[in-house]
C-alpha cells in the first residue's frame, strides 16, 4: 500500500505572521495524525518561519517552485540547496499556474526535477489538459507526453520519492472537480506512463495525487480510490479547518 500524501499548496496568500497562525490552528489536531503524509507548502519567504513552527513533528514543508541550477546570477529564483537549507522536504514543480504565467515547459519541468532529486529533495510533479484539450478528446495524450518530458533521463532508482500529481487545469480554483471516475482513468494512464520510463517497480511505488478543487465534501470520495494516493489542495488548504477536515476524510 502506498502511504497517501496531502499537500496545501498556499500559492501566494499568506503572510509569515499568517503562516505561523495557521500552523498553530493546524499542528495541535494533526500532530498525531500518521496514516497520511502531511506537507505544508507557504511561500517563499514563509518557509523558514513553516519549518521552525513544525519542527519536531512528522509535517513536512515544500516549496512551490525551483530553479534548477545549483547558483548564479539569476535574479529572483531559488535553487534546490537554497529551499533544503530553509527546511523543506518536498517541492511542486510545474504547476498549471507556473506553465499559464511564468513560461514553464516539459523541459524545463525534466530539468528541474532532476536537480530536486540531485538535492535530496522529494519532487511533485504536476501534469494534467486542459479544458480544450479535454472536450477535444487529447486528454491522455497530453498526461502521456507531459510525464514522459518530465521523467527523460531519469533512472527508477533516482525517481525513489517521486510523487506526480495530476491536476486537470479546468478543475482549479473553479469549483469543478473531476470525478473519481474521470480521476482514476487519468492516474492508470499516468503510471502506466511512468512504468514505461521507469519501469514498472518504480511506477508502482510512485504515489500520484489529484488536485483540482479538492475540497472537504469530495475528499472521501476521492481519496478512497486505490489509484489516487492523496491529494493537492489549493483554496481548500488555506483555512485551518477545512485543510484539516481533507486531512481526517
Amino acid at each position: 500500500m502506498r502511504k497517501k500524501l496531502i499537500a496545501a499548496n498556499w500559492k501566494m496568500y499568506k503572510t509569515v505572521e499568517q503562516a505561523r497562525e495557521f500552523v498553530a490552528a493546524f499542528l495541535p489536531e494533526a500532530r498525531h495524525h500518521h496514516r497520511d503524509e502531511i506537507v505544508l507548502c507557504p511561500a517563499y519567504v514563509a518557509i523558514s518561519a513553516v519549518a521552525e513552527a513544525v519542527r519536531g513533528s512528522a509535517l513536512g514543508v515544500g516549496g512551490q517552485d525551483m530553479f534548477w541550477e545549483k547558483e548564479g546570477a539569476y535574479t529572483g529564483a531559488v535553487s534546490a540547496s537554497m529551499l533544503r537549507s530553509a527546511g523543506c522536504t518536498h517541492v511542486i514543480i510545474g504547476h498549471s499556474e507556473r506553465r499559464q504565467y511564468f513560461g514553464e515547459t516539459d523541459d524545463t519541468v525534466n530539468r528541474k526535477l532532476k536537480a530536486a532529486l540531485a538535492a535530496g529533495l522529494k519532487p511533485i510533479v504536476c501534469v494534467g489538459e486542459v479544458l480544450q484539450e479535454r472536450e477535444a478528446g487529447l486528454t491522455d495524450d497530453i498526461l502521456r507526453l507531459q510525464c514522459g518530458i518530465a521523467l527523460r533521463d531519469i533512472s527508477g532508482a533516482q525517481a525513489a520519492g517521486l510523487v506526480m500529481a495530476y491536476e486537470p487545469v479546468w478543475a482549479i480554483g473553479t469549483g469543478k472537480t473531476a470525478t473519481p471516475e474521470i480521476a482514476v482513468q487519468a492516474h492508470q494512464v499516468l503510471r502506466a506512463e511512468a512504468a514505461k520510463a521507469l519501469g514498472d517497480n518504480a511506477a508502482n511505488h510512485m504515489r500520484i495525487l489529484y488536485g483540482g478543487s479538492v475540497k472537504p465534501e469530495n475528499a472521501s470520495a476521492l481519496m478512497s480510490q486505490p489509484e489516487i494516493d492523496g491529494a493537492l489542495v489549493g483554496g481548500a488548504s488555506l483555512d485551518p479547518k477545512s485543510f484539516l477536515a481533507i486531512v481526517k476524510y
